[in-house]
């Protein structure tokens, strides 16, 4: 029997513009295509529950896929470092390829599976399946990573063309006599009492031809006029993709070209500008790796070490009412509603509940962190750490910590009609626009005629902006008190 090609599938579940893929079918041996769901490695951090749910559905399209071309996706579960040394040794593999995953426990765990294959005389080899650039390749002048965003993208940007999507090739050889693996049910990542992935089926359509999907709805709909209306949590601005991304069934090369050719050809009528911005905000997820790759601890440590001394509160009940969307202030209560029935949150409103919660509540960001982890779509290990980070104020290239979101004036401005408070928080649904963002202002009389009442139909708000808004500065001011007698000594 022939040596066959294993490509082990990760965080990359798609076949157009796979690198790791197209080398195992390039290399004209039978190839052998596995996905080893380990949460047991040493320092891997577990799927949350939202994420789970799409984990099944895109290995379900990835599955369909493969097979589509002749290819059995095996399924196993347990540490990587044991199960995949197994699985080639079954399928008689000669090269297993991958692409590159650069968390600290998923690097330490390639480093250690390449050498021991190695050893045993089987070819290994990685690919950038991920990203723009490898986050080792932007580094300042005397050759440190990078810590503010504007350069690094600039000093990104300057290493030349962004390459052009590989297209998965039409002809596959599969490999005969390959082990069964697991049923994808075994792996058993859907919620089951209580089912709560309603809203979750409704919004999303995991899997490679899902991705393709969403962005050909974005670049003939919301890509014009993106770089204003990105920000507007009431329209369809944003294009969607993060966890489509995150999952790698589509790659950001194939979003970046596919961009550049719709404003090229006309066939989008987005401008020069909305596509600057695309290209920005891909370049904060390449960012946000780049922290991570330097900063293993990214989501537990303060990227700011000053932060390590902040006088952080335990709440759980405050923490509760803002898990649950029960905080009185609408637009905060409106995302974390978003958030627990489609699993995902516009990202305006994610950094206005995010500055609510470590600001107006002092509660430490890696409390958000971990609810958001568990809760979105889209926990990308890196965008994820890195944005709570920037809203605490403690991350690299972070919003000043004194910038204090005000919640009623981020409603009125990015959801001047309160169209999307209305869809979220439908208690609030009869209240007009001057009053949707700030119902308390309304006598009880006024609310009652809107079938209203505050603390009865919605709470009344938790705490008040400008008192929490004062003892959040004060905070801040003990923590650089305390740094600046540090430098003293």
């Amino acid at each position: 029997m022939p040596e066959t090609a294993l490509v082990w599938f990760r965080n990359d579940l798609r076949l157009d513009d796979n690198p790791a893929f197209s080398a195992a079918v390039s290399s004209g041996r039978p190839v052998v295509a596995v996905y080893c769901f380990d949460e047991e490695s040493e320092g891997i951090r577990p799927f949350g529950g939202a994420s789970c749910w799409w984990l099944h559905h895109s290995l379900a399209a990835l599955g369909d896929a493969l097979a589509r071309n002749g290819v059995r996706l095996i399924l196993a579960r347990g540490r990587a470092g044991r199960v995949i040394p197994d699985i080639v040794r079954l399928a008689g593999a000669g090269d297993v390829f991958w692409n590159r995953r650069y968390d600290a426990a998923g690097i330490t765990v390639d480093r250690a599976l390449k050498t021991a294959l190695e050893t045993d005389g089987i070819r290994a080899k990685s690919f950038n399946g991920s990203l723009l650039v490898e986050p080792w390749e932007v580094t300042t002048k005397a050759g440190e990573p990078m810590k503010v965003f504007t350069p690094f993208w600039r000093a990104a940007q300057a290493r030349g063309p962004v390459p052009s999507p590989l297209r998965a090739l039409e002809t596959v050889a599969a490999a005969d006599g390959v082990p069964d693996g697991l049923r994808l049910e075994d792996l058993d990542l859907l919620p089951a009492a209580p089912d709560w992935a309603g809203g979750l089926r409704d919004m999303w359509t995991p899997g490679e031809a899902g991705a393709a999907a969403r962005l050909d709805a974005f670049l003939d709909g919301g890509f014009a006029g993106y770089a204003e209306h990105r920000n507007r949590p009431d329209m369809p601005g944003t294009s969607g993709l993060s966890p489509h991304l995150r999952f790698g069934e589509i790659s950001p090369r194939t979003i970046w070209h596919a961009a550049e050719h719709a404003v090229r050809s006309g066939r989008a009528k987005a401008s020069d500008k909305d596509l600057e911005i695309l290209r920005a905000e891909l370049g904060w997820r390449e960012f946000s790796y780049h922290l991570l790759f330097h900063n293993a601890e990214l989501a537990r440590r303060n990227f700011n070490a000053r932060f390590d001394a902040f006088p952080w509160r335990s709440d759980p009940d405050g923490l509760a009412a803002w898990s649950r969307g029960r905080t009185g202030y609408p637009i905060v209560d409106a995302g974390m509603r978003q958030l627990w029935t489609a699993g995902w949150m516009h990202n305006r409103v994610r950094m206005i509940v995010g500055s609510f919660l470590v600001k107006h509540l002092l509660i430490d960001w890696r409390e958000g962190e971990d609810w958001f982890w568990d809760t979105l779509v889209d926990a990308d290990p890196a965008s994820n750490a890195a944005s709570w980070q920037w809203v605490a104020g403690s991350g690299a290239d972070a919003a000043p910590y004194f910038r204090i979101f005000n919640p009623v004036l981020q409603g009125e401005k990015f959801d001047p009609n309160g169209d999307y408070v209305r869809r979220w928080v439908p208690e609030l649904a009869r209240l007009p626009a001057a009053l949707i963002h700030k119902p308390w202002i309304a006598s009880p009389e006024r609310l009652a005629s809107f079938g209203l009442r505050l603390g009865r139909d919605y709470p009344s708000p938790m705490v008040d902006h400008d008192a929490a808004r004062r003892r959040a500065l004060a905070a801040f001011q003990t923590l650089k008190a305390s740094s600046d007698a540090e430098a003293s000594e």
